[in-house]
């Protein structure tokens, strides 16, 4: 299985960037020993449309057009589920064991994503309450995907 993040927007280079990748780089060391091929960013344009519906819909057509045939989806959303570290962990096993060949993590725009996007998706995700720069979230996701790489393979990173 592979995990993919789908981002609407760039991070720019400097030290968000730089722990992201940090992040990415240890949850796809540790997966490879888990049978998860590959943590990638895929970075989406974001929508120059005027209409914020209509920023919502094309943003929401790009990710759609990226993610493969039969990968779970995971849309962020302030309204989403609160999982903590185990409980995510447990659901990544559970879609890797299941032959899934991705899970798809989604991060919208500054509009967020069209309600059709976040109704297909298998799972909606929450980071808390709070409302997080996109940037942040990023980091928050990989920190969060590498720890539950770690869950699976019995390190002790967990703990920390």
């Amino acid at each position: 299985m592979r995990l993919l993040i789908a981002a609407i927007g760039r991070l720019k280079s400097g030290p968000e960037r730089d722990l992201a990748e940090r992040y990415r780089d240890l949850a796809a060391k540790t997966g490879r020993r888990i049978g998860i091929r590959g943590v990638e960013i895929v970075e989406i344009r974001e929508s120059r449309a005027q209409e914020t519906a209509r920023r919502m819909i094309e943003e929401s057509i790009a990710i759609a057009n990226i993610i493969p045939e039969g990968a779970m989806t995971i849309v962020l959303d302030e309204g989403g589920e609160n999982l903590d570290s185990a409980t995510m962990a447990v659901r990544l096993g559970t879609w890797r064991d299941a032959g899934r060949p991705a899970a798809v993590f989604v991060i919208g725009g500054a509009d967020g994503l069209a309600a059709e996007a976040k109704n297909r998706a298998t799972l909606r995700l929450a980071f808390g309450a709070a409302t997080w720069p996109h940037q942040l979230v990023r980091i928050m996701l990989l920190e969060q995907l590498y720890r539950a790489t770690t869950i699976l393979a019995g390190h002790p990173y967990h703990r920390a």
